[in-house]
């Protein structure tokens, strides 16, 4: 067992609320300066950043996992992670097509940046990525696993766009089996009001939008070897 240092969910500034400094390159390089093994950038229903940051990984030698933060039709926030780019430019299609068709005003919601693996900025998209889409939460882990990927629910201590805020309960007959806490304090508490969640592995990233909010290297993944697939793994199954 090898324990791995991560951070999986961060935005680019392909997400509106995201900085714009939060280029791949720069994430990377951040990641990188931390000392964490392992990250995710996770824009909002998109993954059209993670060309870029899998290139700017590969030279800084930090592993980086391809993911979205997908809005489900409840509105409640869960990221999703793809054993490659293929699989991940595929779910992005998939989602887009389902996506509000509701134009950026970047004056309001800020820009949408692409960039290349030079870390140069070569297009924007045009639709607001932070409107839900048209999947249910209860489809989305048998889609993102026809994927070959994993989902878990996003942050779910928070008060907004989180499973139980917005659904008010954890339905019982989910399937993931790791779920995001934001504030670990309150974890003991919510495991108390949601059963649910004992039999789940437990990780907290740091959503950030800012390159300063990225995580320190204080919380570890124990996986079977360091590589997508085994970070994977561990994801599909909780801490025994």
């Amino acid at each position: 067992m090898i324990s791995l240092t991560y951070d999986l969910h961060l935005h680019s500034c392909l997400s509106p609320c995201g900085d714009d400094d939060m280029t791949p390159a720069n994430i990377v390089g951040m990641a990188a300066l931390l000392g964490l093994d392992v990250i995710a950038v996770t824009d909002h229903n998109s993954c059209k950043n993670c060309p870029a940051v899998m290139a700017a990984a590969e030279e800084y030698g930090v592993l980086a996992i391809p993911g979205m933060e997908i809005n489900t039709a409840e509105e409640v926030h869960a990221v999703c992670l793809f054993p490659n780019l293929a699989a991940a430019m595929e779910f992005d299609a998939y989602v887009y097509e389902r996506l509000q068709p509701f134009p950026n005003n970047e004056a309001i919601f800020g820009r949408q940046l692409i960039y290349d693996p030079e870390d140069h900025i070569c297009g924007t998209v045009p639709n607001l990525l932070i409107n839900a889409v048209d999947i249910s939460f209860d489809s989305l882990w048998e889609l993102v696993r026809s994927y070959d990927g994993v989902m878990f629910p996003a942050h779910v201590d928070k008060t907004a766009n989180s499973l139980i805020a917005n659904l008010g309960f954890i339905p019982p007959d989910s399937q993931f089996t790791t779920a995001e806490v934001k504030d670990l304090k309150k974890l003991h508490g919510l495991k108390k009001e949601h059963p649910y969640l004992n039999q789940c592995r437990i990780i907290s990233n740091s959503d950030a939008h800012y390159l300063e909010h990225i995580h320190e290297p204080d919380l570890t993944l124990g996986v079977q070897e360091k590589s997508i697939p085994g970070v994977l793994q561990a994801l599909m199954h909780p801490c025994t």
